[in-house]
């Protein structure tokens, strides 16, 4: 065995660990949503998951990594950024998820690599449809179709609008995931901490004008716990993994936690919430996961 042989597989190692801790604090990030929510309104929930996120990024750096001068150069495209990757698409889902549970809206956000391929190939030059991508397309939309379908049909399932919230939270990163490329000069850090200010700073007056925070009655402690969670876990720190893993294993690699963060939702709303899934749900992850693997190229595929 070579030496770099040698050097690689603690890499790989260590990659493989991150990706599935990365899946878990994403995942959780459903979970810790969904019983926040039941006490907290959701512009509320947002904006405190961003804010402490914030903080957090803010107190780390202080100031290394030319943190302030990069925010004030750079302040329109982080807005941007902070609004189509984090204040819209969290908005998003937090409403969904007051009638749906963890694990579906998990399921249905796990499309994104789906709408990111489509974005894709519509606004840049460099990555546009091939066969691979195409059949993992419609894979996924398949599985969407599946998941959805039932609602539509069944007057006596969750509203619609409920499953359509999480696709439009896919649909929003997928903008954010073409748009993110001018940010590959800048460092990861930096850029995490600036789309998230920004987007902190949009979603203060949505807040204090839709739900006049004080006069809200104060969260349980459970509640409370959920939202630090939601924000120190699954935004500040699910971060640096995220970027640790892009600079070990690149980006491609790095889109492969979509594929855990699902059954992590879910595994932790079946034991902690009484969550369960049906027949129809499952199969709807089943074909978004097919599809995922083979946009990731995973699956072998006959040339």
């Amino acid at each position: 065995m070579t030496t770099e042989a040698i050097q690689a597989k603690p890499a790989a190692t260590t990659a493989w660990l991150l990706l599935f801790v990365l899946g878990l604090l994403w995942g959780g990030s459903f979970f810790f949503g969904r019983i926040a929510v039941a006490e907290i309104p959701p512009f509320t929930l947002v904006f405190f998951r961003l804010f402490l996120a914030a903080l957090a990024l803010h107190i780390y750096l202080h100031g290394r990594m030319r943190l302030y001068g990069l925010l004030a150069e750079h302040w329109r495209s982080f807005a941007v950024m902070g609004l189509i990757n984090n204040a819209l698409p969290h908005t998003l889902i937090v409403f969904g998820q007051t009638e749906i549970g963890a694990g579906l809206a998990a399921i249905l956000n796990a499309t994104t690599p789906i709408f990111t391929v489509i974005v894709a190939n519509r606004f840049t030059e460099d990555e546009k449809l091939t066969t691979a991508k195409l059949v993992g397309c419609l894979l996924g939309l398949a599985g969407t179709a599946v998941l959805i379908g039932p609602g539509i049909l069944s007057a006596a399932s969750v509203p619609t609008w409920a499953l359509v919230l999480p696709l439009g939270a896919a649909l929003s990163y997928g903008f954010a995931g073409t748009y993110g490329k001018r940010f590959r000069t800048i460092p990861a850090p930096v850029t995490a901490t600036g789309q998230l200010t920004a987007s902190s700073l949009m979603m203060l007056p949505v807040m204090l004008l839709s739900d006049r925070p004080w006069t809200l009655a104060i969260p349980s402690a459970t509640a409370i716990a959920a939202v630090l969670g939601l924000a120190l876990l699954s935004t500040a720190l699910a971060y640096f993994i995220y970027f640790k893993i892009m600079a070990l294993k690149g980006a491609t690699y790095a889109s492969l936690v979509t594929l855990l963060v699902p059954p992590s939702a879910i595994l932790l709303g079946v034991l902690f919430l009484g969550e369960r899934l049906d027949g129809s749900e499952l199969a709807g992850m089943a074909l978004i996961g097919l599809g995922l693997l083979v946009l990731n190229g995973i699956l072998p595929r006959r040339r």
